[in-house]
């Protein structure tokens, strides 16, 4: 019994973190799709790939690892589809693990010469797995087995752009929901509403400069947002800064090993109650462009958004 309750304790800690915050990312920009169903690429022909994974408060066992494989598909210059496949991890002796898997659709229309809306939807499946089978917990029977479950996720955003702003709203899961296994309440997930807004300005010859922001409020609980400075120098080099509101600094720099390939890389330095026990995040991002149609020679630089 001693067991089962340290068990349902563990659980409970986890998922009430969890329920209050889906998987973050601080390179989110180059993914914004996770935050926002209606983000485009707006890039006709060009494919966007790319692999990210988070390492978060390294130091601490079963601290959470996040694992996000995505693409961005142009089917016309006004449809777009994209595909995520996310993976997170906590827990070490009792490993909690969620994978997420959804497609986003989104419609562009012009509102004038240089000013574009998109509608976007995302419909996915969410699963929700407990693995006790390296635990003490595994030997009571109520446990024995890895206990699982999956749910239907919807959501939906707007995100109007320009060549060098965007700003947009949305809501990645609509269907709030209890997560319950075995008859035990593990988590309850809330409604996340998220803002985005970015600006693209010429700072000094062959230096661009984008201020960007991300705010997030989930249903009862506090307002949390993301300020960025991120810097795109020679077309080559990218570097940054960005805090997350009493969570950390956070320290961006990006490459572009060929006009298709790039990698980046963020360190999160924490701030929080628990910046004595870790030693920061790590995530690195790999993304890769298939120009299908061969119009790599009409855009004049790469995408900074």
């Amino acid at each position: 019994m001693k067991l089962k309750l340290v068990f349902i304790l563990t659980v409970v800690f986890c998922s009430v973190n969890y329920a209050q915050q889906e998987p973050q990312y601080s390179q989110y920009m180059y993914n914004m799709s996770t935050v926002n169903p209606a983000y485009v690429i707006a890039q006709s022909g060009l494919i966007s790939t790319g692999i990210l994974f988070r390492k978060q408060w390294t130091g601490i066992e079963g601290s959470p690892q996040t694992t996000n494989v995505f693409a961005t598909v142009p089917m016309s210059q006004k449809i777009e589809l994209s595909i995520n496949y996310v993976n997170d991890r906590i827990g070490d002796a009792i490993l909690v693990n969620n994978d997420y898997i959804n497609v986003d659709f989104a419609y562009i229309t012009r509102i004038s010469d240089q000013v574009r809306l998109s509608y976007g939807l995302k419909a996915g499946i969410d699963s929700f797995k407990i693995d006790p089978s390296r635990s003490d917990v595994a030997t009571d029977p109520s446990f024995a087995d890895n206990t699982s479950t999956t749910q239907l996720s919807i959501g939906a955003g707007l995100y109007m752009f320009t060549s060098n702003f965007y700003a947009g709203i949305s809501s990645p899961n609509l269907l709030p929901s209890d997560v319950d296994i075995n008859g035990i309440g593990v988590a309850q997930t809330k409604t996340h509403i998220y803002g985005i807004a970015g600006y693209v300005f010429d700072f000094v010859d062959e230096v661009r400069l984008k201020p960007s922001m991300v705010i997030k409020q989930v249903i009862d609980s506090p307002l949390t947002f993301d300020i960025s400075l991120n810097s795109l120098i020679y077309d080559a080099f990218e570097l940054g800064v960005s805090y997350r509101y009493k969570d950390s600094f956070i320290a961006l720099a990006g490459f572009n090993i060929t006009q298709n390939l790039k990698i980046g890389y963020s360190y999160d330095f924490s701030v929080s109650d628990l910046s004595g026990y870790n030693n920061g995040s790590h995530e690195v991002v790999l993304l890769f462009n298939f120009d299908l149609l061969k119009f790599s020679k009409t855009y004049s630089s790469p995408r900074f958004f």
